[in-house]
């Protein structure tokens, strides 16, 4: 694959049981793409607002409807850090997955697969918590946004925390710049803006909400850390938790108002 120009860009179902979707506007609920054939694979991104922990590998493990999947952790948005690697091992270490990692500060020397090679012959992966701006930026330098598009129309389950679950939406909030938190804007598989971490840093909701209040922002979700959505489609299919009081929300202008709706989760372990 080719390498392609840095372009450093501003850096984001059923819902549990018997509830109803809660869709984008109607004229951006779709992507651009050719009309829908029973042969085409659903494509499957599974977010926690924080903490993609054993339960949501196991839920991702799930999800990809194979006995022994392989899941591959990409924590560019950490730098590579060894200790988010370490911690993800942990993590899988009582699951019956194959897990990999896929860094990218790398040279050709040892890299012998295409990430292509390496990301398509997959059935989950999970991407890190950390810088999105970064993440973003070295992804579409290295090619890796286009690929992952690839993945997740393959049907390969796509997933993460934090940045790992920002990097998927059209836009949403980071702590990515220096002085204060800020828009980024992400690969936009997900239609619509979020906010990660909505319960555990201050900051989060007033600024998300006056963001989408003043239209500088397009509705959208916010997760508790240990909170998560399912979507199918880029249509919410269930919403769950691994911590008890742990939510998500979908938040939008309501006759003029700003609202804030809660979307009860099911709990997974």
């Amino acid at each position: 694959m080719q390498r392609r120009d840095f372009l450093v860009t501003s850096a984001l179902g059923a819902v549990g049981a018997g509830a109803t979707n809660i869709p984008f506007d109607a004229s951006s609920a779709a992507l651009d793409e050719p009309p829908e054939t029973s042969m085409r694979a659903t494509k499957k991104i599974l977010i926690a607002g924080g903490g993609f922990n054993t339960a949501f590998i196991r839920y991702m493990a799930a999800l990809t409807g194979k006995k022994r999947p392989k899941i591959c952790y990409v924590p560019s948005a950490s730098a590579d850090s060894t200790e988010s690697t370490l911690h993800f091992y942990q993590s899988c270490a009582v699951l019956d997955v194959e897990p990999h990692v896929q860094n990218v500060f790398i040279e050709s020397l040892s890299q012998k697969l295409g990430w292509d090679e390496v990301f398509l012959s997959m059935d989950g992966i999970v991407c890190s918590g950390g810088n999105t701006l970064n993440q973003q930026a070295i992804w579409k330098a290295q090619g890796i946004d286009l690929v992952l598009r690839q993945a997740w129309e393959k049907g390969i389950v796509l997933g993460g925390a934090s940045a790992g679950s920002l990097c998927w939406f059209e836009e949403g909030t980071t702590d990515s710049r220096p002085k204060a938190l800020s828009i980024v804007k992400a690969l936009g598989f997900i239609k619509g803006s979020h906010s990660p971490h909505y319960d555990a840093e201050p900051g989060r909701r007033p600024l998300y909400q006056k963001l989408i209040a003043s239209g500088e922002m397009k509705p959208g979700y916010a997760c508790d850390n240990d909170a998560g959505i399912y979507f199918e489609d880029n249509t919410v299919k269930r919403v769950v938790s691994a911590r008890k009081g742990a939510k998500v929300y979908y938040v939008s202008m309501v006759s003029g108002k700003i609202n804030e709706k809660v979307m009860e989760p099911d709990t997974i372990a």
